[in-house]
Parts: C-alpha cells; structure tokens; sequence
C-alpha cells in the first residue's frame, strides 16, 4: 500500500469518526464537513427517513432529541479506493439514553452497518451516499412512544 492510499484510508477514517461525533454531540455545523454537496442518507432500517443529507439529518435531529445522551462507536472499517471515489463500510453501535424520573436511565442500543460512497473533494473526502442499515436492536421504546417522521 502507497503512503497516499495510506492516507486516503486514514482520512475516510477520520470521517466516519467525525460523523459520529457529529451526531452523538448534535453538532450540526458539521454535515457541510462530513457530506458532499448533493449527497443522500437513507435511515429507513431505523424508522425513519431517505433523502437528501440535510433534510434527513433534520429528521435525525428530532428523532433523538427524546435521547440526550449518545455515543456512536464505529468499527471494522473496510475500504476501496478508486481515484478520488471510494467506498466504505464498517459496523456501528450506537446506544442512546434518557433520564427517568426515577434518577435511572433508559438505555437503548443499535447496531448495524453502515455502507458508503465517498468523494475526494477541494476540502477532502466526503460522503456521498450513507445507507444505514441496522440490524440489532437491544432495549424496547417506551409504550406509546413513536419515531418522528
């Protein structure tokens, strides 16, 4: 493997990293740092939506605000690099908590895979295409509680 692959692999690693902490902090202002202009989402495995990057990630917002405590952990990273195009895979999991009144949390867990194509841009690799697909499921909803759409 060439030094530049290296850091090819490097960089798309750091950019799964990024999206997960994107995510899990709520930072927002940073899906222009982690998609590619015109990119797609698809989080139906989940409940929810497919779309364009920004109104999905919109819908991710409001499905875990009821949630305020996330950490996304990503693992088993593979790529292939075809030029300034790449796709990745790799395996998440993802719990997320909310207080109870009673002091405790409750704690749900998903896991899944997460399949990527990527683009090498001006400002470095991005993400242009994210299918979520989630597969595990530990803990159960509240009764009563649905998935905002």
């Amino acid at each position: 493997m060439t030094a530049d692959a290296r850091q090819d692999r490097e960089e798309i690693e750091q950019l799964l990293y990024r999206y997960a902490w994107m995510v899990d902090r709520r930072d927002w202002q940073l899906m222009d740092d982690v998609f590619a202009e015109g990119a797609t989402v698809d989080y139906t495995s989940t409940g929810g939506q497919k779309g364009a990057y920004r109104e999905t990630l919109g819908w991710l917002a409001r499905a875990l605000e009821p949630w305020p405590a996330n950490l996304h952990f990503i693992t088993n990273l593979a790529v292939e690099i075809h030029g300034d195009r790449a796709r990745s895979r790799c395996y998440f999991l993802a719990p997320m908590a909310r207080p109870l009144p009673d002091g405790s949390q409750q704690v749900i867990t998903t896991a899944g895979l997460y399949q990527d194509e990527l683009v090498r841009t001006p400002d470095g690799w991005r993400i242009a295409k994210r299918d979520c697909q989630q597969s595990i499921t530990l803990g159960q909803l509240p009764a009563g509680y649905a998935i905002p759409k």
